[in-house]
């Protein structure tokens, strides 16, 4: 090991002299160099004082205090950090948010939320642990920072999504934009947007609020906004239309809302095409039936590979069966039907073991299963003495049956415009959509559970769900070819961390080692260069809640 130190000139004939601490190694029969630490932040007193513990390193009893004045210590977990944030400066979030303090304090909420999920006070415990401030060059703060900065970024929010959409697209207008909502549930019952509404994740009894996601055609995320949980899916999409029109610059005629059957109902077909927009959307089984009856469309048409028929007024029907869709409904079907025939047996079973137990009782038990599991349009259920019987209505179950695994999309495009394939691929597009809310809402990103009580405070971590998956979503598409997902990947990088120079006790610099094969690749592929070093840590980060004396109150 040794202290090798370089003078170089700039152009103005300022000298600059850079000292690194490094070592020699065999790898086969090359000799090669490492650097240890970066030592340029020493002064020259130190920087002797290293060479002369070097040179005498075999011989320390007469240098012990040397030996004991400088040490190397673990630093802060570098390489998590310094990767989120340089992808969060190629997507343009980190500058469309602002360098100011508050600018700052919502691009580490972005970065934590990719790194490690969790409330305010998680976030500020992670910053003393990783290399927020000195990466971010952001100065100390504690939980109330965050939780009022979630405030600023409501506030802010139309504007950093009007600069990432300027970003992102320039002059050119997306010709597509892609709607769709879902709902999160929340435990408390003081949050303010929190209402009883039509609940998606399973979760019957909990307060819950909406969610909108506005995308363009490639899923990338442009809008989200929260709405009162017990609003409509219908009663979202007038927003949206602003959105496209005063603030993203739609041009009527040239674009086109793609929302599914829930989504885009009659009136909301309406506001569209009243705006100049053309629409895709999909219809509901009872309208495809009225169709059917009106002979707009046949059932022959079902039997096609893709079909499409025009009606009145230029609107398009183009139709589908999907034979995997078919197949999955009808094993349902048949579940179902054997969970009911189970049921039955049971109480037939019963009956016959308890003489004073009432059939009628037996009976209204496995019909209710049947309107629980909606089978009672075709399943009858009777008894014959105290026997328990389920009767297949084998008309009405075909004509149910019928229209398994079809599907009619509906679109006012042009067929100039968009063939009928392309039609059928632009409302799949949907899929984009949704899995932007299975990696926001689940494990990878987490929106729930919801820490927050204030309207403005929910709007604004929604906001930073939103922002943590366009780099999430960067990250998967850059490590496509590695055998991991994004979190474990992130977990590895976390681990490398600087290593800390410091002479009696004193932090004097932070150098980031080379990295192993493995973090070494996860950079090279995200296209990032970590710097050699890191600044000294000047403010204290800490909770100003803590988990111990939250403990003990319990």
């Amino acid at each position: 090991m040794y202290v090798d130190s370089c003078t170089t000139k700039t152009k103005d004939g300022a000298a600059y002299t850079r000292h690194l601490l490094r070592e020699n190694y065999r790898e086969g029969k090359k000799v090669k160099h490492r650097t240890v630490a970066n030592l340029s932040r020493c002064s020259p007193q130190e920087i002797e004082a290293i060479k002369l513990a070097l040179k005498h390193k075999d011989d320390l009893e007469n240098l012990s205090p040397v030996a004991a004045a400088v040490k190397l210590y673990q630093g802060l977990s570098v390489g998590a950090v310094a990767v989120v944030h340089a992808i969060a400066r190629e997507l343009g979030i980190a500058d469309a948010l602002g360098h100011t303090r508050d600018g700052k304090l919502a691009l580490w909420q972005v970065i934590a939320r990719v790194i490690d999920q969790g409330s305010r006070l998680s976030a500020v415990r992670l910053a003393t642990t990783h290399a927020a401030c000195e990466i971010l060059g952001l100065g100390a703060f504690n939980e109330d920072d965050l939780y009022a900065n979630l405030g600023w970024l409501t506030e802010k929010q139309s504007a950093v999504e009007d600069r990432l959409f300027h970003r992102l697209h320039g002059e050119g207008k997306p010709g597509l934009y892609l709607y769709d909502v879902t709902s999160s549930y929340l435990e408390g019952t003081h949050n303010e947007l929190a209402a009883f509404g039509y609940n998606r994740d399973g979760k019957p009894g909990k307060r819950q609020i909406v969610i909108g996601l506005l995308c363009d055609a490639e899923g990338v995320p442009l809008s989200i906004e929260v709405f009162i949980g017990n609003t409509s899916d219908p009663a979202t999409v007038a927003s949206q239309i602003t959105k496209a029109t005063e603030r993203f610059g739609a041009s009527p005629g040239d674009v086109t809302f793609v929302g599914d059957r829930g989504m885009l109902r009659s009136q909301q077909v309406e506001d569209v095409t009243r705006h100049g927009f053309h629409y895709i959307t999909a219809i509901t089984k009872p309208q495809i039936g009225t169709l059917l009856l009106q002979g707009v469309i046949q059932m022959s048409l079902f039997d096609q590979q893709l079909a499409e028929v025009t009606a009145d007024e230029g609107v398009r029907y183009i139709i589908r069966r999907n034979p995997q869709r078919v197949a999955a409904v009808r094993a349902s079907r048949d579940d179902k039907l054997a969970s009911v025939r189970t049921l039955a047996d049971k109480q037939t079973r019963y009956l016959a073991e308890h003489p004073r137990a009432q059939v009628d009782a037996a009976i209204r038990t496995v019909v209710q299963k049947c309107e629980r599991l909606k089978l009672s349009g075709w399943v009858s259920v009777s008894a014959t003495g105290r026997q328990i019987n389920v009767t297949i209505q084998q008309a009405v179950l075909d004509e149910v049956a019928k229209l398994d695994g079809c599907y009619v999309l509906k679109t006012d495009l042009p067929r100039h415009v968009a063939d009928k394939q392309t039609v059928h691929s632009r409302y799949k597009d949907l899929a984009l959509v949704e899995q932007a809310f299975r990696t926001s809402k689940t494990v990878e990103l987490q929106m729930r559970p919801i820490h927050v009580r204030l309207e403005s405070s929910t709007r604004g971590h929604a906001f930073v769900v939103m922002l943590a998956y366009r780099i999430a979503r960067e990250l998967a598409r850059r490590w496509a070819s590695l055998d991991l997902t994004v979190q474990e990947g992130l977990d590895q990088l976390a681990m490398l961390c600087a290593t800390e120079l410091r002479i009696d006790g004193v932090p004097r610099c932070n150098n980031v080692p080379e990295p192993r094969e493995n973090a070494r690749r996860l950079v090279e592929l995200a296209g990032v260069t970590l710097p050699a070093a890191i600044p000294l840590r000047t403010g204290v980060v800490a909770t100003r809640k803590k988990l111990p004396e939250r403990r003990k109150s319990r």
